[in-house]
């Protein structure tokens, strides 16, 4: 019997560690256990974590093994190598699948309940093949997807229009990578029409401005990985606010990677579009309305995670 308010997290690196920060800090959770093939950096998470505690909710930290994950409702899997510069996404599939493999079977050793949500790149293939090694049901097995992504569309549009980036509805969908797409078709400003509301902010050719908007959402993951070194606060914030719509069985959309089975002309593949997120994990995809165009791009975003994994299975 495995228990929600139990969380792992499989890889303390950057991100893995910043995740576990993020989710001791949210008062969702009374224990966490921190796993890595290097013990020492876990335990050293774990110590630093613990020790401020005292000015959060309380939360348990602490350094396991895999035998340590078997009561764990949700695991985070961020074990992986890192993103190098100049690196896309795709190309850290032949390096991280070698290390998902392990984790998987190390895993599905001691618990087999639990929900989970991968984090490692390139994320929707990675959440595929764990959905085919785990052989957990489909909804039970998600990615982070494009959540972040349409964050930093939010964040960037509210910039650029001068409003709260809560106020902003949009989806960045498909691929979390450079195939990803951003829905400008339904876009708005609490229910203002987007490229209206750009000409009300004096934005005399909306169309130029959001496509300099959509580029720098798509390579912002590189622009942070030249100027630093790797991305990991803004994926830590995503992780926490996925875990919280879990947990809490919020039944929230989010844009997170699902297997996608019949909707939008695609079929038997992982990709981040609007999902209904609660306590069983990915529970319903949503149809949002798509241009033409916009389904297009989401199909071929679908083919280039397909060819990919065509190549690994060949």
């Amino acid at each position: 019997m495995t228990n929600i308010q139990k969380c792992g997290v499989i890889g303390v690196g950057f991100v893995g560690a910043t995740c576990a920060y993020t989710l001791a800090v949210s008062g969702l959770f009374s224990d966490l256990v921190l796993v890595d093939m290097n013990r020492d950096k876990a335990i050293g998470e774990a110590a630093d974590i613990n020790h401020g505690v005292a000015f959060s909710k309380p939360c348990r930290v602490v350094a396991g093994d895999y035998a340590d994950l078997a009561e764990c409702g949700l695991i985070i899997i961020a074990a992986g190598a890192n993103q190098k510069p100049g690196e896309s996404r795709l190309e850290l599939l032949g390096r991280n699948k070698g290390i998902l493999s392990s984790v998987i079977a190390q895993l599905t050793a001691v618990n087999r309940e639990a929900i989970l949500l991968v984090v490692s790149n390139p994320v929707d293939v990675l959440t595929c093949l764990a959905q085919q090694l785990s052989g957990f049901p489909a909804g039970r097995v998600l990615g982070s997807g494009t959540v972040l992504d349409t964050a930093r569309l939010k964040y960037l549009l509210g910039q650029r229009l001068g409003v709260d980036s809560r106020n902003v509805h949009a989806f960045i969908i498909g691929e979390h990578g450079d195939s990803e797409l951003a829905v400008w078709s339904s876009a708005n400003i609490s229910g203002a029409d987007l490229d209206d509301y750009c000409r009300i902010a004096g934005i005399t050719k909306p169309a130029d401005e959001l496509s300099r908007i959509y580029e720098h959402v798509r390579d912002a993951a590189y622009q942070i990985i030249d100027s630093k070194g790797a991305t990991y606060y803004g994926i830590g914030m995503a992780v926490r606010r996925i875990a919280e719509a879990i947990v809490r069985n919020e039944h929230s959309v989010l844009p997170i990677t699902s297997m996608i089975y019949g909707h939008y002309g695609v079929d038997g593949i992982c990709l981040g579009v609007p999902t209904i997120v609660g306590r069983n994990g990915a529970e319903a995809v949503l149809d949002i309305p798509l241009s033409e165009e916009e389904l297009a791009q989401l199909q071929r975003s679908a083919n280039t995670m397909r060819e990919m994994i065509d190549k690994l299975d060949g």
